[in-house]
């Protein structure tokens, strides 16, 4: 009995982590803001795109934060897999966003613009978003639960498009590759895709 109530107890714990793991929301909030705004001063498509996946960002956030409310009813399960598919949701529109957006730099010779603003909120974000994803997994992981999980996929896919747009502008900047950053975006469509559609399906996220 001892036992029981201490797992609860750890359980409960655990799940103020998960909740608290979700003040990202803000975080996503105002990267998306500050991204789309820099993005459309400097005429930066990348930096557009990258503030449109902080909005899909907030909206897995949101769904795991709902998921992390639920965890001690009746409705956890069937709350974890909504959340599971509406987490899918968002990877299946960040594939079809950056595919779309990086052949369209492409076939129109789109040249990303220089912008301070954007190197920095990329490097930033490359700080962040890793330590938030291992700590989102950790939990996802003694929680047993995939939305948690994919949520913290969704953060790692939100470091690697901060090196992509950071690689994009540096290397714009200084070596004039106009070509990089999109290249680049289109080699992680397929990935990103993988985890919308085992997230649709209701799968464990790897």
């Amino acid at each position: 009995m001892f036992a029981s109530a201490l797992d609860i107890k750890e359980r409960a714990e655990l799940i103020q982590n998960g909740k608290r793991l979700q003040f990202t929301i803000v975080w996503n909030s105002m990267k998306a803001l500050v991204a789309v705004v820099s993005g459309l001063i400097a005429g930066s498509i990348s930096l557009v795109g990258f503030g449109f996946d902080s909005l899909i960002e907030v909206t897995s956030g949101t769904a795991v934060l709902w998921r992390m409310h639920l965890d001690h009813s009746a409705r956890r399960e069937r709350a974890e897999r909504v959340s599971l598919r509406i987490v899918g949701g968002c990877f299946i529109s960040l594939a079809a966003y950056i595919a779309v957006d990086a052949i369209k730099s492409m076939y129109g010779h789109e040249q990303p613009a220089r912008s301070i603003a954007g190197i920095i909120l990329a490097i930033v974000s490359l700080i962040v978003m890793p330590l938030l994803s291992r700590s989102k997994r950790r939990v996802g992981r003694e929680l047993n639960s995939s939305a948690m999980q994919a949520d913290a996929m969704q953060t790692q896919f939100c470091t690697y498009l901060s090196a992509i747009l950071l690689f994009g502008l540096a290397t714009n900047w200084l070596l004039g590759w106009w070509w990089a950053d999109s290249a680049a975006a289109l080699v992680m469509v397929p990935f990103i895709a993988r985890e919308g559609i085992e997230g649709l399906r209701a799968k464990a996220c790897c």
